[in-house]
């Protein structure tokens, strides 16, 4: 083989496993991926509690270290103006379990009261989800589940 190509080739060598370092360092930073995301409320029946439930998977490589979960109507002031990330911290979390090598499965599950029922605004709603990985980069799904309050 003459020098050239052996340069060569050694040179492509070097170039492939930079892209491939880098690669692995990207994958490493990505941010947390949500799937698998339901809502399910349950009105009030006379007296009695209805409740509201939510689940979904949450992904990351570097794992998670939490989820914050917040239900809004969607005819409210937060529809014409974005939740941010900040706003999320606040929310109330979510419990979760591993279910995979780098993923968990969460659940937020709050009771309604006949009272709260009868005064929250009635129609579509949606559910905000903030995760944070351990690595630090977080995922913020403003509408990742939706139901509806009759």
């Amino acid at each position: 083989m003459s020098r050239r190509i052996a340069v060569s080739v050694a040179a492509g060598v070097v170039v492939l496993a930079g892209a491939g370092a880098f690669a692995l360092a990207y994958a490493g930073d990505q941010p947390p991926a949500l799937t698998h995301s339901t809502a399910r409320y349950t009105a009030p029946a006379g007296t009695g509690d209805g409740s509201l439930s939510f689940t979904t998977d949450v992904t990351a490589s570097s794992g998670v270290k939490s989820v914050k979960v917040l239900a809004w109507p969607a005819n409210s002031s937060l529809a014409k103006k974005e939740l941010t990330a900040k706003e999320m911290t606040a929310a109330e979390a979510a419990t979760c379990k591993p279910s995979g090598k780098d993923t968990v499965h969460c659940t937020y599950t709050t009771t309604v009261a006949p009272t709260e029922a009868k005064t929250s605004p009635h129609g579509a709603w949606h559910i905000a989800v903030l995760a944070e990985a351990k690595n630090g980069t977080t995922t913020l799904d403003t509408k990742a589940a939706g139901f509806t309050v009759r």
